[in-house]
């Protein structure tokens, strides 16, 4: 079975981790898996168990989303599409694969559907025809253009076999954020949420207090403050680790490596960052997707501080969900402050010894199997946590 896995990022690394977390499931299962890796490398997510079919990488500046930009830092233009497109097609004729997976598409990444659109045009010619799936999680960006929206669900029912949400629908539910969702009903499948293996070895009760940005692209506040929150905690003479991110810029990151001393560790990135919440005291971060996952999977006491520019609205519904259910505190991104910062952290202290909700953090796992069943055309439904202790919630 041969997966071709169309993933691009542009301006964080969530959507690289899920994906390759997706990809060393699927490779655990003996699927074959080509990765077509739109953004910019990652050295730090090399996708083990996955042959990378490197695409013209595009990029950001700064967090501005209005202007793509190609790897020499020029704006993309009409032939550069053409190429990438030329260079995805190609891909699809030598793999000849069972089953395209599109990361967001066409839920989100609408920019790209100059090449995502031919794409499954082509995987409608084949005989039999071969297998579409999007790969979507839990909350979708607010969207100041209904219009995609609405077209994006006619792709949806013309071109997908299978929508499969990385969410647990006793949390979140695809209809929450995305209008179109009843007319997909038959499409879409819950996989749970997707991190690291809950079998794994878990990382030593160290007590230290873990700072995290994510990618990094917008690391510099979150670090900063933390930095100056510390001395009004009850955790300053713990081992705070900052992890800003491998796209945190030089400077900033230089910045916080002027204030390093043995209590105070400053790092670009650790591969074994869920190891290293196991056995954390608190967790300071943002809330992306993979960041909380990862603080569910390791039943941390953790703050976070939603990242929020760029019309961004998924980090805070999500954080909001989290807070309601006393799984963290949330300080939001325009009252940061090191006085906030303490206060939650003091919160999250006083409310981390309390029950914590069933909710299924499988995902990864989960979703091999459906590719698989799909493949075999025998996709049933997804498997459903108990909503019993997340009832009432929906509306938090």
């Amino acid at each position: 079975m041969r997966v071709l896995f169309h993933v691009q990022h542009l301006l964080g690394v969530g959507h690289l981790r899920r994906a390759e977390l997706l990809v060393a499931a699927m490779a655990a299962r003996g699927i074959a898996v080509t990765v077509a890796l739109g953004g910019m490398p990652v050295a730090e997510m090399p996708f083990a168990g996955a042959e990378i079919a490197q695409l013209p990488p595009t990029r950001l500046d700064g967090a501005n989303f209005k202007v793509l930009y190609d790897g020499d830092g020029n704006p993309i233009t009409d032939a550069w599409r053409d190429a990438r497109r030329d260079a995805l097609l190609d891909l699809y004729e030598r793999l000849q694969p069972d089953i395209v997976l599109m990361e967001m598409f066409p839920f989100g990444r609408w920019r790209f559907r100059f090449e995502l659109e031919p794409l499954l045009a082509r995987a409608a010619r084949d005989r039999p025809r071969v297998k579409c799936v999007a790969s979507v999680r839990d909350i979708l960006v607010e969207t100041k253009h209904p219009e995609r929206a609405a077209r994006g669900a006619e792709i949806a029912r013309d071109h997908l076999d299978a929508v499969l949400v990385h969410s647990d629908p006793a949390l979140f539910t695809f209809d929450e954020t995305y209008p179109h969702a009843a007319s997909l009903a038959d499409r879409i499948h819950y996989t749970g949420y997707v991190t690291e293996a809950g079998d794994r070895q878990r990382g030593a009760q160290t007590g230290d207090v873990i700072v995290s940005a994510g990618g990094g692209a917008a690391a510099g506040a979150l670090m900063a403050t933390a930095m100056a929150a510390r001395p009004q905690t009850a955790l300053a003479d713990r081992v705070w680790r900052f992890f800003t991110g491998p796209r945190c810029p030089e400077d900033v990151f230089q910045a916080l490596r002027s204030q390093a001393d043995e209590r105070t560790i400053v790092e670009r990135f650790d591969p074994q960052f869920q190891a290293r919440l196991d056995g954390c005291a608190l967790s300071i971060s943002q809330a992306g997707y993979n960041t909380v996952m990862n603080l569910l999977r390791a039943e941390a006491p953790a703050v976070v501080v939603p990242y929020a520019e760029g019309d961004e609205t998924e980090q805070e519904h999500r954080a909001k969900r989290m807070e309601a259910l006393g799984l963290l505190a949330v300080v939001p991104e325009t009252a940061l402050s090191p006085e906030t910062l303490a206060a939650a952290i003091r919160t999250a202290l006083a409310g981390s010894a309390g029950p914590r909700p069933a909710i299924d953090l499988d995902g990864a796992a989960h979703a091999a199997r459906m590719l698989e069943a799909l493949a075999q055309g025998a996709l049933g439904t997804a498997p459903v946590a108990d909503e019993g202790s997340l009832k009432g919630l929906k509306s938090a």
